[in-house]
Formats: structure tokens, sequence, C-alpha cells
């Protein structure tokens, strides 16, 4: 009775303390715990969050109300409703990659009252088409891997904060991605379109875009303006498409925005000309012969001229590699890229 009664009183100083320590008034603290279910782990150190991941669940329990993370992972579950939620309207973070998840099974009113939501993922699962009906505080959703084909007109409007949209490894086609469908993300800095059926550059992308990927399609060429309504594109990844020099305009990557650009195993013959400002630059894996330093270059080649280093193309990492080109290293390429640290041949 008396170790009864210094466990209690233990008890009573420490779970205080923990509340304390994870920003949430007793009372609150101790309503999470107690609502915990019986499916699920509610870690004490971290009252908020709610592991509900690796069960074999079929249906989603009902959650804790003060949770903000909620991890339903490597489930079976087929049906997001409204109902699971009714009390957990806190939440930011919900975690559903690899369930069965289909577009009938999420209701229409199963996501649209969290209105604290800003992570959504629901990776590997069976959507057909892009949710409708999220809360505008959405930052952040992700899609991988579905069977999504369609991306309904107004299914982005008011989604105005949402900065990654990741729907790599779906079936969207040329006519799915528009400026119809794409209307409302007027923050979107990434967006992640690999893997699908692509057959031309997508239209309508916001003029925010500053991550554009695009691996892993049938692009066969980029229009010669394409840019011109993506001011802010940094970084751009069209490895594993069906390039040819043929489809690419000889400015067409001509822009101040750019860092990082990737055109691995297309079907290039030629070095596109490259920009002041791009610092990495990979053409791995296509079918060039050799690199002309004074047809590529940004600025004259003069050896003589010492260009300053806020003048001087910034190129640092160049990759050749898988193409038909022999060393040497042409010198002109050298004396135009003077802040070259790596070339892979």
């Amino acid at each position: 009775m008396k170790l009864l009664l210094i466990l209690s009183s233990v008890l009573l100083l420490v779970s205080p303390a923990l509340a304390q320590s994870s920003d949430m008034p007793y009372e609150e603290y101790l309503a999470q715990l107690q609502a915990c279910p019986k499916e699920c782990r509610c870690p004490p150190s971290f009252p908020k969050a709610v592991y509900c991941d690796n069960k074999a669940l079929k249906r989603i329990p009902t959650i804790p109300p003060h949770t903000w993370y909620l991890y339903l992972q490597n489930n079976l579950i087929e049906v997001v409703s409204a109902d699971a939620f009714r009390n957990a309207t806190q939440i930011r973070w919900i975690n559903l990659n690899r369930n069965r998840v289909t577009t009938k099974g999420l209701e229409e009113v199963g996501l649209a009252a969290m209105t604290h939501l800003v992570h959504l993922y629901m990776d590997d699962n069976l959507l057909t088409s892009v949710p409708a009906n999220l809360p505008s505080s959405l930052e952040q959703l992700r899609l991988a891997r579905n069977r999504i084909s369609k991306i309904p007109a107004g299914v982005f409007s008011g989604l105005d904060r949402l900065t990654l949209l990741e729907l790599q490894g779906n079936k969207l086609q040329d006519d799915a991605v528009t400026e119809v469908s794409l209307k409302g993300l007027s923050n979107l800095i990434q967006i992640n379109l690999a893997k699908n059926q692509l057959t031309t550059m997508p239209l309508g992308l916001p003029v925010t875009t500053t991550q554009l990927f695009l691996d892993s399609n049938a692009i066969d060429k980029i229009p010669p303006d394409y840019f011109k309504g993506l001011p802010k594109v940094a970084f751009l990844r069209l490895n594993r498409n069906k390039l040819v020099n043929k489809g690419l305009p000889r400015d067409v990557f001509n822009m101040s925005s750019i860092l990082d650009l990737q055109l691995s195993y297309n079907q290039l013959t030629e070095v596109p000309l490259i920009p002041s400002g791009l610092e990495h630059l990979h053409l791995d894996h296509n079918q060039i012969k050799n690199v002309n330093g004074s047809d590529i270059c940004p600025v004259p080649v003069d050896p003589q001229v010492d260009y300053a280093t806020e003048t001087a193309p910034k190129l640092r990492y160049l990759r050749l590699d898988g193409n038909e080109i022999k060393p040497p290293i042409p010198r002109d390429l050298i004396v135009c890229f003077r802040l070259l640290r790596s070339i892979v041949i």
C-alpha cells in the first residue's frame, strides 16, 4: 500500500511536468492520453502525436481531440470518414501512405473540417482523382503512386497556401494538366509530375513554380517561349524522357533563375547553350560525341580576359558520362567555365 502511494505521488509530479514540456494544459494532456485508441500508441512524452501505423487497420479509429500529428501509414484503410475526426479538428499532419483509400472512399467532408491541416500524405493508395474539398490551410499535398488520371477543374480553388504538390507515379496525360485544372495554386513552389504519361511540357503551371520535376515521361520537345511564363524555375529535372536537339530551341534554358538542370537519359547529340547562372548540369547517358566550349559558352571565350567572379559563368558541376565523348577535356570548356570544380566523363 505504501509503495502504491509513492508511485501515485510520483505520477502526479511527473505528469504535470510532461504536460508542461509538451505545451499542453494538464487537463488536456490527461484527456488526450485517456482518449488514445486501443489500436494506437500515444507517447506521454509527445502527447500531440498518435501512432496507428503498421496495425493492419481497416478503419480509422476515433482520434483524440488534441491530436496534431497522426500516423496511419502501412494499414488497410479504405475509407476516410468525417466521423473518425469529429473531435480532432486541431490536426496539422496526417500520414495515410500505403493504404487502400479510393476516391470513392475519401468522403467529401472527411477532411474539410480540419482547418489547421498543413501536411497530407496519401502516397501509395488507390486514388483515381485528386481529392476535392481539402482545407485551405494545406501547405503540402503528397499523392504519389496512386492511379490518378484526373485533376478536376477547381479542385485547387482556395488552396493558395499550398507550396508542394507531389503527383509522381500516376496516370496523368497531357489533357489532365492544364491551366484550368491547376487554377488556384497561386503560391506553389514545387510540383512533381515524374513517372506519368506526359508527352508535352505541362501547361498552366503557376508563375511561382521554382522546382519542376518531369522525369520518366515521354516528352520530346520544349516550346521556344515555354519558360517565359515561369520566371522563378531554379531546379528542372527532365531525366529519362525523349528529348532530341531538334526539340530544344537554342536558348530555351536561357533563364537567370535556373541553378540545376538535369537532362540525363535522353537522346541529345549536342550540349545545349548553358545559361550564365547555371551551377549544376546533368547530361549523362545521351548520344553526345563532342563538346565545343565556344559554342555552348554564354560569354565570349577569351583566355586573355580575367573575368570577375560575378560576371563569370557559374557552372560548377558537369556530368557527361554515358555519352560518346573521349578525353581530354577541351581547353575552351575550361577557359569559359572557370568556376568548374567537377567534370564527369
